[in-house]
């Protein structure tokens, strides 16, 4: 059983990679492409639906990383990530222009996806994969999170309550 967890952990960290990589890209350019409401002469409301499911792919892969650093998951599920985003990270620190050529440049599996390359490049320039990289590695370094839950957990406190169970 402890061996599917971590399988499965495996596999939520790899879908939490390309949600950081594909995902947070395209909306970082997203955003950073449209003016800033108010300033510089730009409209005080925005209308344009793409902003808005920008912020909505930011909020998604928020709670998403919220899940896996603090959710009962396998510690691999933020470790594959992780490795990916420091890595790239100390890549880019000691050669940044081969960091930016290993991006993709290639069509990706949708054309909207295209521009998300232009917002990794931004985001790995600017640190936030390695802020992202380091909070989703702590939980790895917890022992805890590595041993699965025991199965008699609940059991045993009912018994130690001393209070009858009408169930």
């Amino acid at each position: 059983m402890v061996a599917m967890r971590h399988f499965f952990g495996l596999l939520i960290g790899l879908v939490t990679t390309a949600a950081l990589l594909l995902g947070g890209g395209w909306a970082a350019v997203t955003t950073l492409a449209r003016p800033v409401p108010g300033v510089d002469g730009a409209p005080v409301s925005s209308t344009d639906a793409k902003i808005w499911i920008a912020l909505g792919v930011m909020a998604g892969i928020g709670l998403l990383l919220g899940l896996v650093i603090a959710g009962r998951v396998s510690p691999l599920a933020g470790f594959v990530p992780s490795m990916v985003l420091l890595a790239g990270t100390v890549i880019y620190a000691l050669d940044a222009r081969r960091a930016v050529s290993l991006l993709t440049e290639t069509p990706t599996f949708h054309e909207a996806l295209d521009t998300a390359p232009v917002g990794m490049s931004t985001l790995l320039a600017s640190g936030v994969y390695a802020m992202i990289g380091v909070a989703l590695f702590l939980p790895v370094l917890m022992p805890s999170r590595w041993a699965g839950r025991r199965s008699g957990e609940a059991e045993e406190y009912e018994e130690e309550a001393g209070e009858p169970s009408y169930y």
